[in-house]
């Protein structure tokens, strides 16, 4: 292969890297807005494994969550449910679920940046403890 097929080759794959690129920016910015509606930090949601374990405070799930997600085709159905609870602890229905689920870019946009929709508390109930409020139990067993 010589420089003018590697050229071109880079020339057509240029506009699908940088499109690439401004989704994953765009999904950065939305989870970090999402994160700091619900008291966190928005740092807090670049790091990998720990942005997991928030996310399982955000929706009021135990940490050992995150070992379902490791388990082959357990973690498509616990990742639907995280999803689930996440829409309800925003107050939304199953219906922004389904739009979570199948149209995640647009739904997490709305999620981000609507105003009018606030946290309410893990999985909608805003009598439960705040997630912010105990996250020194990570890893400890509960009374």
């Amino acid at each position: 292969m010589d420089n003018t097929n590697s050229g071109a080759i880079f020339a057509f794959m240029l506009p699908f890297l940088l499109f690439g690129l401004a989704c994953a920016v765009f999904s950065i910015i939305c989870m970090w807005k999402v994160f700091r509606k619900a008291g966190f930090e928005g740092w807090e949601s670049i790091v990998p494994i720990y942005s997991t374990l928030i996310m399982l405070k955000i929706i009021g799930k135990p940490w050992w969550w995150l070992l379902l997600l490791l388990i082959p085709f357990v973690n498509i159905v616990i990742a639907i449910m995280m999803l689930d609870l996440l829409s309800k602890s925003f107050g939304r229905s199953t219906g922004f679920t389904i739009g979570l689920i199948f149209l995640n870019f647009i739904f997490l946009a709305i999620l981000a940046f609507d105003r009018t929709i606030v946290y309410l508390g893990p999985a909608g109930d805003p009598n439960a403890a705040r997630p912010q409020d105990d996250i020194g139990s990570i890893g400890k067993s509960l009374q």
